[in-house]
């Protein structure tokens, strides 16, 4: 699945193309993963998905990004939301392909050539809202802090109020918005915290580390346009090269690359988790 790295490298390498765009054209090629919101007198109700709803005429005017979901931002105030989920990436192309096999809509804009959002295994989606504050409100209102601004007080707080393992909290998208299976992994290994460590009982010294570390592993992979394992592709086509320099995600039984021992494994809140049970003492 995406995590914030590659969502928000998707949001870098589309935004030249598209923002300032005119969307001439909207196909919606399947409506199952496309929810349309209006607003009505008790609040946002579930229409049917419709071309204009989905920015056909719109002006695009921003991308924005929490955690591992994307807003883009019509300049009329619409405001289209998207997630990749496992499989899904947003693209962009100067023409259709001839093939649109799992390509479940497509905006033309114009001379600025195509956005596109396919999905193979569909477990991501676009939502439409009347503005960018309906979409806060209502999709992102459960989100915790994105992970890139977080800081050690906020995470503290959240750590101590869950008596889950350390790894089940990171994971959660209320406590920290944007971490999943590879980041908490091997930010968890940059900190030296056991993934089964309780969170509550992690002292507030080591969050202050943690805090550090994960910023730190979050802008490496920026760096690296994020980590490619099987589908992901940023918005231009290019994989990401950060699985290069993973240090325990993907290496159950290897060395470790600071000490030698073997890397452990273990699920954990449906997860495989890797670890060193050196560096990373329970």
């Amino acid at each position: 699945m995406p995590e914030l790295p590659e969502v928000e490298t998707v949001r870098r390498t589309l935004a030249p193309h598209v923002i300032g765009a005119t969307v001439a054209r909207t196909r919606l090629v399947r409506r199952d993963v496309c929810e349309s919101w209006t607003c009505s007198p008790k609040g946002l109700r579930r229409s049917g998905a419709t071309a204009v709803g989905f920015l056909e005429g719109a002006h695009i005017a921003a991308i924005h990004r929490h955690g591992k979901h994307l807003a883009i931002i019509a300049e009329d105030g619409r405001a289209l939301g998207v997630h990749l989920g496992m499989t899904g990436s947003l693209g962009w192309a100067s023409s259709l392909p001839a093939v649109l096999k799992h390509v479940h809509a497509w905006w033309e804009l114009g001379d600025a050539g195509f956005m596109y959002f396919e999905d193979a295994r569909r477990f991501g989606g676009l939502q439409s809202y009347p503005s960018f504050a309906d979409l806060k409100q209502h999709r992102w209102r459960e989100l915790g802090t994105d992970a890139m601004s977080v800081n050690a007080g906020e995470l503290f707080e959240g750590l101590q109020a869950t008596r889950r393992s350390i790894k089940a909290a990171l994971l959660d998208q209320g406590v920290l918005a944007g971490l999943g299976n590879i980041y908490v992994d091997e930010s968890l290994f940059a900190a030296g915290i056991h993934p089964l460590r309780a969170a509550c009982e992690v002292p507030c010294d080591r969050v202050v580390r943690l805090t550090k570390v994960i910023l730190e592993v979050l802008n490496s992979a920026l760096a690296k346009g994020g980590s490619t394992l099987r589908d992901y592709r940023d918005a231009d086509g290019k994989r990401g090269t950060f699985q290069s320099l993973h240090a325990v995600y993907g290496r159950a039984g290897q060395a470790c690359i600071r000490c030698g021992s073997p890397l452990q494994s273990q699920r954990i809140s449906q997860r495989m988790s890797v670890w060193c049970p050196t560096c990373q003492p329970i």
